[in-house]
């Protein structure tokens, strides 16, 4: 056999050469967004691509659709999404490798694509006040497109059996994969670095935090009496700690503010003097402390996205009437608060309920300490008796007085309510759905809230008989869920326990929170 023919059967056959097109695309579509996490880290981490089309994919998501992955994926759900994303990518990868082996540039134009595609959705997010924000999707893609393009570049031209294999130099199979894993490699320290630096972007926040100590409040929330916490295994503790309430917003990176930089703006209609409020200015007015239970919209009945905890804040009336501000009742212009978070995200609260005596604040500290990034530090707001979408907004910087007429907030373009009163809801924390008691007595319990108005009766049924009242443990304050426990003496076979009296029509969370009763399905053994 001629040397001719050897190095010929040396060369990859088309399927062959196809296939490591397509691994030429994995580690290209791996640099692009790892070189722009690099790059962001420099910019800031939310310019991120991932990120950036995560938030806007967020955005364009029905409410429907936001609430399905809420209810199957819970807190995860924007992990779902970001992974989601980096799926779709690969598999972009590789049908873009495989275009690059017989249209080189076209392939590598095709990663410049998404590039654009993540410079755009960075640029149009609520908090991009720059161009820059484009920098780490477009230089990110670029080197992603001179990557794929040098990598295919190394293919010999296939052979396709007899005569000459092409004029390219020999084949070297074992060099190319040792090429292709160093950009893979390379890739992945270049993301873990970006990753690294991002986090450290935020130690300035971190130290702010760390060195905030919040004054003992002027107003002391009243001490949970005895009682409030029933005695039943398997029921929620009376207050949530921090590392266990519920998280559900937008934020696919959870921005970290500097407590010293922070600032709060008030203006808009009915608003003679405006007024910029800092941080220390917060902490210097004399806080409140109150216990307040809250909850999601996106809680379907018997859902976990309910907490209690003690919440230490501004009182939220008095900074609009230092301003000059009336409620529509006294015959202010505005009826609606308009919420800005340094994200961009946007809730419309009713003046009226901020200003009507609840205990609406600008929280600074949950359960004895500053807020958890998670839950919105440096400064968030709360409006007991509403759902945290129209009033729960986190990093608050902005308030504007406005009319419901006038604007729609974030939710409210997605088709929820403007205004979202919590709804009564009960629920059964044990027995858990399909467990297995003994007969005997089986000890029912849970939790109830009606916020800002109370709860004053619960009542449990087992399948289609009478309703029992059961009892309630003490309540803290009207702003409070309530827990409650009965005594059910149970018999063998299968039961189903109804806790009732708030409505029996069960609704959807959209568009303004689930109704219904909580069933559970037991069998007694």
């Amino acid at each position: 056999m001629s040397d001719e023919e050897n190095e010929a059967r040396k060369k990859p056959g088309t399927t062959a050469r196809l296939s490591l097109g397509a691994l030429s695309g994995l580690p290209a579509g791996g640099t692009a967004p790892a070189a722009a996490e690099l790059v962001a880290a420099a910019v800031r981490p939310q310019a991120g691509p991932v990120v950036a089309v995560g938030g806007a994919a967020i955005d364009r998501t029905p409410a429907a659709v936001k609430d399905w992955a809420i209810r199957d994926f819970g807190t995860d759900d924007e992990l779902v999404l970001q992974l989601g994303i980096l799926a779709v990518l690969a598999l972009f990868a590789l049908t873009l490798g495989v275009l690059a082996v017989r249209h080189r540039r076209t392939g590598a134009a095709g990663v410049l694509v998404v590039g654009a595609v993540g410079a755009e959705a960075a640029t149009s997010r609520p908090d991009s006040t720059s161009l820059t924000d484009a920098l780490p999707s477009v230089l990110g893609s670029l080197a992603g497109a001179a990557l794929l393009y040098c990598l295919v570049g190394r293919l010999p031209a296939a052979h396709r059996g007899g005569g000459r294999a092409g004029a390219g130099e020999g084949w070297d199979r074992c060099r190319f994969v040792l090429a292709a894993t160093a950009a893979a490699a390379a890739s992945a320290g270049e993301g873990a670095l970006g990753r690294a630096l991002n986090g450290a972007g935020g130690q300035e926040a971190v130290a702010s935090r760390k060195n905030t100590d919040l004054p003992p409040p002027a107003s002391r929330a009243p001490a949970v009496p005895r009682g409030a916490q029933v005695g039943v295994a398997g029921v929620s503790p009376f207050i949530t700690p921090n590392a266990d309430f519920y998280r559900v917003d937008t934020a696919l990176v959870v921005p970290r503010v500097d407590a010293t930089a922070w600032r709060l703006r008030i203006q808009g209609d009915g608003v003679t003097r405006e007024k910029t409020l800092t941080f220390d200015d917060s902490l210097r007015r004399g806080l409140t402390e109150r216990d307040i239970t809250r909850t999601c919209v996106s809680n379907e009945v018997g859902g976990p996205y309910v907490g209690n905890a003690r919440w230490t804040g501004v009182r939220l009336a008095d900074l609009p009437e230092e301003c000059g501000v009336r409620p529509p009742s006294r015959g202010g212009p505005a009826d609606q608060l308009v919420a800005r978070s340094v994200d961009g995200m946007t809730m419309g609260s009713p003046v009226e309920d901020v200003m009507d005596g609840r205990d609406a604040m600008l929280a600074v500290g949950m359960n004895g300490e500053p807020l958890p990034f998670d839950h919105g530090f440096p400064v968030r707001m709360l409006v007991p008796g509403l759902y945290g979408y129209v009033s729960a907004c986190k990093r608050i910087e902005d308030i504007e007085l406005t009319t419901f007429d006038a604007y729609d907030a974030y939710w409210v373009e997605r088709d929820w309510a403007r205004e979202a009163a919590i709804r009564t809801q009960s629920r059964i924390d044990t027995p858990k759905p399909f467990a297995r008691p003994k007969t005997g007595a089986v000890m029912v319990a849970g939790v109830a809230r009606a916020q800002h108005r109370g709860v004053d009766k619960v009542e449990v049924r087992v399948d289609d008989g009478p309703r029992q009242e059961a009892t309630l443990a003490a309540e803290d304050t009207r702003g409070t869920w309530r827990q409650w426990s009965y005594a059910w003496q149970a018999t063998r076979g299968g039961h189903t326990l109804t806790g009732e009296l708030q409505t029996e029509k069960r609704t959807r969370t959209v568009p303004d929170g689930a109704g219904g009763w909580h069933s559970v399905v037991v069998t007694v053994e």
